[in-house]
């Protein structure tokens, strides 16, 4: 099948699509999007968590035919052109992002929480962050970073 959707702003076509191939597979080996990462292939890590219509979704377990006219937001869509999002730039300042392989996931997934609650309370965080696994960190950067992201937003 031919895939038509919008991925971070623009109009994407993918062709010899399965249907029961996954996004997350579509974007990273069809379309060139590395950013997502497979890790689980199971919905259980969320290192491959994306944006479809606005809500996050582990890109793994959507099939791409489930894609087709949707619109997606990758990790490499939540930057404005030259710049980093706040989320983004909070990460790397507080050396939240360590291998790097759960980082986009926890940057859709904290990105989403701030856009839903602006300061959040820590146990917010971790209710927002606990389908997202980190091997490296010990999530105190993470929860710094978090923390320091959604001051920045607030405060400008």
């Amino acid at each position: 099948m031919r895939l038509k959707f919008t991925v971070n702003g623009r109009r994407q076509e993918a062709d010899d699509v399965w249907e029961g191939e996954s996004l997350l597979y579509v974007l990273r080996e069809r379309l060139g999007l590395p950013g997502s990462k497979n890790a689980c292939e199971q919905g259980e890590c969320g290192s491959c968590t994306v944006y479809v219509d606005g809500v996050p979704a582990c890109a793994c377990l959507v099939a791409a035919g489930q894609a087709e006219g949707r619109e997606v937001r990758t990790v490499e869509g939540l930057a404005d052109e030259e710049q980093l999002d706040p989320v983004q730039r909070a990460f790397v300042e507080t050396g939240a992002v360590q291998c790097g392989f759960c980082t986009p996931g926890l940057l859709v997934q904290t990105h989403d929480l701030l856009e839903r609650t602006p300061q959040p309370s820590d146990a917010e965080i971790r209710e927002s962050l606990a389908g997202n696994l980190c091997r490296c960190t010990g999530y105190e950067k993470i929860m710094d970073a978090v923390r320091l992201a959604a001051q920045r937003r607030t405060n400008g």
